[in-house]
Formats: C-alpha cells, sequence, structure tokens
C-alpha cells in the first residue's frame, strides 16, 4: 500500500511538471507569434518608407524602354496622358528601369517599369489623376 501511494505521489509530480512545461511551451510560442507579428510590420513598414516614391507601370511590351530609356518612356506616358500635370508640376525622376531584372521566359506578361521619383508628393499626384481616367500608351 506505501509503495503504491509513492507510485501515485511520483506520477503526480511527473504530471505536473509536464502540465508546467506544457504552459512555459504555450507561453513561448505566443511570445514568439507576437514577436514575429511585429516583425512582419516593421518590416512592411520599412518598405513602404523604402518604395513610397516608386510608380510600377504595368502592361508595356517588352523592349519598349530599349530605345528610348524608362525613363523617357515614364516622361512620354505622362505628356500623352496628363499633359496638364506635366506642365504644373516638374518630375524629377531618379531613376526607372524594368522589375525584375531577369526575364523569365515562362511568364506570359511583360515585367513592371518601376520609376523612383524625387518627390512623394508626384507621386501622390499622378496615382490621383491616374485613378480618374484610363491610361493609354501610343
Amino acid at each position: 500500500m506505501l509503495h503504491l501511494l509513492i507510485v501515485a505521489d511520483n506520477m503526480e509530480e511527473r504530471i505536473s511538471n509536464l502540465e508546467d512545461g506544457n504552459i512555459e511551451l504555450l507561453q513561448a510560442e505566443e511570445e514568439r507569434k507576437a514577436r514575429l507579428k511585429r516583425n512582419e510590420e516593421t518590416l512592411r513598414e520599412l518598405s513602404d518608407t523604402i518604395r513610397r516614391c516608386n510608380i510600377r507601370i504595368i502592361g508595356i511590351p517588352e523592349g519598349e524602354e530599349k530605345e528610348k530609356g524608362a525613363e523617357s518612356l515614364f516622361k512620354e506616358i505622362m505628356a500623352e496622358n496628363f499633359p496638364n500635370l506635366v506642365r504644373e508640376m516638374d518630375l524629377q525622376v531618379t531613376e526607372a528601369n524594368r522589375s525584375p531584372n531577369f526575364i523569365n521566359a515562362r511568364r506570359p506578361t511583360p515585367r513592371h517599369i518601376v520609376v523612383k521619383l524625387a518627390k512623394v508628393n508626384d507621386k501622390g499626384n499622378i496615382l490621383r489623376t491616374a485613378r480618374q481616367k484610363k491610361l493609354t500608351y501610343k
């Protein structure tokens, strides 16, 4: 009988230790999830800050920018679609290129042209105006 009590106490202690360990693991998992969520938000904010001056042009056939350059292609599209806006603001393009840099043969659509503007306000004005009308190229 004494032996059974010792075994029962021993088993209760093991169960208690396992439950405590399980609670610690659950708390650690919750902390990890919270940390992961914070890190994702920070990454999103950093990415938005870095790219906040970028405008992405979609649907321009491959090779169009080779003759004139992506920057002049952007300015041509702007002059064609927003002549008044181009006259009002001084567009300063920092850089323009295709993204991604490599051509994927299995991708049926042309790569996007990413134009980095000097001022965030220019991007806002362009996007606000672009939402009001359908854009064309040639």
